[in-house]
């Protein structure tokens, strides 16, 4: 699930399209007693560009895949930030781990953690094996470390040996992005098996607090937690009971790890994606029809692309955002929610 804007302080340039004007505002400034990462530069503002007509919209072609699908093989092909996202600098030095690295939301955070300076490790299903290594080119490129950690994370011991791991290969860990996620569309709840609904909790719920738990104690004061709830915690859709269900979770244990966490200085905050153009959408997340028209609902009237959301990753895990904790950012295209 899950995915690249870019902007931030004066020295950033404006977020590209798709972010409700509420977060650039949010965005625009750093707070003067925030000290800036190291190596920041300056990158030259873009121009202004209309984000309605910035990246493609519906109708769309039926496609789908088997689960959980390659960003590779869709049509269009999800824009992750591979030509646009420009980095400055601000997470020089930092060593993160992405859950869901390879396509959508996630491969956009890993882009933009790359190029702002981070380390950065993924995880993947190996079936996601082609587009995780096209993740893992685009880090090197930029000079960083790049960690491949293919692997079912529905077993706590696959997730314990995913951090350990992580933690190893990057000499450390300060940053955790929980953004896998398992999405089945079904129009009943007489449609949702056992089997499913197993699934999608494991991998959305379980998977999220293993990880948590054991990334903890290698998290030091400054560190950042980022997971990728869902407008459907707030809006759930009808055919995404237990999606919904999850991503509502998901939300829930953000706010109330924030708390736990804060006098350990370690940050902890969501975000909450729209309709975004991801794998997710066309290996079974989405009936045929919905597919076609996907985002058309939006007030943009298109999805959002991954390159959308790289920013609002950036931000949480900056410096800049030393006394946000326990928020939920969203991005749906002007439809509101978080």
């Amino acid at each position: 699930m899950e995915s690249d804007d870019n902007s931030n302080a004066p020295s950033r340039r404006q977020i590209v399209g798709g972010l409700a004007t509420g977060i650039a505002a949010v965005f625009a400034t750093t707070p003067a007693a925030a000290a800036p990462d190291a190596g920041t530069a300056a990158v030259p503002a873009q121009p202004l560009q209309n984000p309605v007509g910035l990246y493609p919209k519906p109708p769309f072609d039926k496609q789908s895949q088997p689960w959980p699908g390659l960003a590779s093989k869709m049509n269009p092909r999800p824009d992750h930030g591979e030509k646009s996202y420009r980095g400055s600098g601000r997470l020089a030095g930092r060593k993160a781990l992405i859950t869901g690295g390879d396509s959508g939301i996630g491969r956009a955070a890993a882009i933009a953690y790359a190029r702002e300076g981070a380390d950065v490790a993924i995880n993947y299903l190996p079936a996601e094996e082609p587009d995780a290594q096209e993740v893992v080119a685009l880090i090197k490129a930029e000079g960083r470390k790049a960690v491949a950690l293919p692997g079912d994370i529905r077993t706590e011991a696959v997730c314990k040996k995913l951090v350990a791991d992580a933690v190893a290969k990057l000499g450390g860990l300060d940053i955790l992005v929980n953004n896998a996620a398992k999405q089945a569309t079904q129009d009943s709840i007489l449609d949702i098996t056992s089997e499913q609904f197993d699934w999608t909790v494991k991998t959305n719920l379980y998977a999220m607090f293993w990880i948590t738990k054991a990334a903890v104690p290698h998290l030091k004061p400054g560190s950042a937690i980022i997971n990728t709830t869902s407008v459907n915690a707030y809006d759930p859709s009808e055919n995404l009971l237990d999606y919904a269900m999850t991503k509502g979770g998901i939300m829930i244990f953000t706010k109330a790890l924030a708390k736990q966490l804060a006098k350990q200085g370690i940050r902890v905050n969501g975000v909450a994606p729209g309709p975004f153009w991801t794998p997710l959408q066309v290996s079974g997340g989405q009936t045929q029809e919905n597919l076609v028209k996907f985002g058309e609902n939006t007030p943009m009237g298109r999805p959002g692309q991954p390159a959308e959301l790289a920013s609002v990753y950036v931000e949480l895990a900056s410096a800049q955002a030393s006394y946000t904790t326990g928020q939920i950012y969203g991005a749906s295209g002007g439809r509101g929610n978080p």
